[in-house]
């Protein structure tokens, strides 16, 4: 994976493993001591994945490829729920 600028990643698609649209890069989280992105931040992510389609951030690591999309290694079972559930 090359390097990317930010401002290029904004507005990108990002795709599940299985192809499913998760939703758009809004922002990236950037770790200030190493200067590299640690997270993605998604908006808009369809209800069937995300409830309530809170907005999302995507670890770095479970990123495959960022080509013309973003494509995910890995994503967990769906769908997201809104609260954590405590066992």
């Amino acid at each position: 994976m090359g390097e990317a600028v930010a401002s290029e990643l904004r507005g990108m698609p990002v795709i599940l493993p299985d192809g499913r649209f998760l939703g758009t890069v809004h922002d990236m989280v950037v770790d200030s001591d190493e200067w590299t992105c640690t997270h993605l931040f998604v908006t808009n992510p369809p209800a069937e994945l995300v409830e309530g389609r809170i907005h999302v951030a995507i670890p770095w690591r479970w990123i495959r490829a960022v080509e013309d999309v973003v494509l995910l290694r890995w994503f967990p079972p769906t769908p997201i729920p809104r609260e954590p559930v405590n066992p």
